[in-house]
């Protein structure tokens, strides 16, 4: 089936009327943690409209959250906003009064920079939690940004740069769709590679069904220039997020600054969606494109997980429900002993069975089939069927989880919940940059 839509360049300054940029100011002071072994990598990004816009946004639901979320939120929850400033190399998260006061600076002063006022710029952070803001730096680095802000390739790379933590790569895209005859076009760029397991909700607060656990940072900021009001906005985002960066995980932790946010500023003029329930096929096109792009961005930040040797994409069919499907699917993918014998190269379906018997989700032995394929493949390898092993060889199964990349498709017979994880491997590596050394502060992460 045709996509409704094409990729193009650009990422977050392809939508008409955005700007972006980076630069360097030294947040994290070179020499102090990981991260600041990268030298002068920009650390301060401002993305920005020139016509004030819709917004929508997700915030992580660990009941710890850093204060630029918790600015965020409000406003948001005000419908409009025409910038975002946001610094890595500092999480502003456990600082107290002081992280709210410095969020809120750092809002005032990207507003003053850019003749806002402060509640239409929205602020994010990521790096190291516990240590306030060096706000003379973060006013530095706005001043400067705010200078050179533009709308090529490059100023969109810059801003992808300027987020990164313990990223190897910027993680950036941008697609082009027709909306009543007219081109819309929509951006992105992410970042994360450790501390993922997002949980993101509108406000923040966690539903009582919302999946279990506490899952560096993952944050994604998102561009368009479509026509829709944040009250239509704001659910359409919500579902692309269920269906891609709420889908992954690197090492089952939440982060406290889990940010998702989308400015959609109205320039390309289509006609804005009305009525409490709109449909039409633009609207349908819009949908498809935000999917697209959270979900290329969602599986970029598990590609790029820290020290990820395999990337495995986990099914489970047949659950009691839609939960405990994810439930079930969130066991296996957390689990250090699936993860580390995915690493391996070991099909080894016991230690997939415990998870499953040991979640939430109902499981009967006799009803578990378990297999493998390519991804997007249609024939898979089962290694076990109504709770026995197969007749597959032990060399088959080996080299149906030898690629980097595969998916693991789980059957419980029990019902028709479904869902999806897009998990990683577990590695030395992981626990090498993660374990730091105290007599090493270059070595200490997040």
């Amino acid at each position: 089936m045709k996509t409704p839509f094409r990729s193009i360049e650009g990422s977050i300054v392809a939508p008409r009327g955005f700007r972006a940029g980076g630069v360097f100011c030294d947040i994290k002071r070179i020499g102090t943690g990981k991260g600041s072994e990268k030298g002068q990598k920009r650390d301060l990004a401002i993305i920005a409209s020139v016509v004030p816009c819709s917004v929508a946004g997700l915030f992580t639901t660990n009941q710890i959250c850093a204060a630029p979320v918790k600015v965020c939120v409000d406003i948001v929850r005000g419908g409009s906003a025409q910038a975002i400033v946001v610094n890595s190399g500092n999480a502003n998260a456990c600082t107290g009064r002081q992280g709210l006061l410095d969020a809120r600076a750092m809002t005032k002063a990207t507003g003053a920079a850019l003749g806002l006022p402060a509640e239409a710029v929205l602020v994010a952070s990521t790096g190291r939690i516990g240590v306030n803001l060096p706000m003379p730096q973060v006013r530095a680095g706005i001043r400067a940004v705010s200078d050179v802000l533009g709308s090529s390739a490059d100023h969109a790379a810059q801003t992808a740069e300027s987020i990164m933590t313990s990223d190897t790569r910027p993680k950036q895209i941008a697609v082009e769709f027709l909306w009543d005859g007219l081109p819309v076009r929509l951006g992105g760029v992410c970042k994360g590679a450790g501390m993922i397991q997002p949980g993101m909700s509108a406000t923040g607060a966690r539903p009582p069904a919302f999946p279990s656990g506490l899952h560096a940072t993952m944050l994604a900021f998102l561009t368009t220039d479509a026509a829709i009001d944040s009250s239509h906005l704001q659910p359409i985002l919500e579902e692309a997020v269920a269906l891609s960066f709420n889908r992954i995980t690197v090492d089952g932790d939440m982060s406290t600054n889990d940010t998702v946010l989308l400015l959609a500023n109205g320039l390309a003029g289509n006609p804005k969606p009305r009525g409490r329930k709109p449909s039409g096929k633009g609207l349908e096109s819009f949908r498809a494109a935000l999917n697209h792009v959270c979900l290329d961005l969602a599986k970029k930040i598990v590609r790029d997980g820290e020290g990820v040797h395999r990337v495995v994409t986990v099914k489970v069919e047949g659950a009691r429900t839609s939960l405990e499907a994810d439930a079930a699917a969130r066991a296996v993918a957390n689990s250090a002993l699936v993860k580390t014998s995915w690493h391996g190269g070991d099909p080894n379906w016991g230690r997939i069975i415990d998870a499953l018997g040991y979640s939430s989700a109902t499981i009967v032995e006799n009803k578990v089939d378990i297999g493998y394929s390519a991804p997007g493949g249609r024939n898979v390898l089962w290694s076990l069927k109504r709770g026995q092993p197969t007749r597959a060889t032990f060399a088959d199964l080996c080299a149906a989880v030898a690629p980097s990349e595969f998916e693991l498709h789980i059957r419980l017979g029990l019902g028709r919940g479904k869902a999806t994880i897009y998990a990683a491997d577990l590695t030395e590596a992981y626990v090498d940059f993660n374990k730091g050394n105290v007599a090493d502060p270059k070595s200490l992460g997040g």
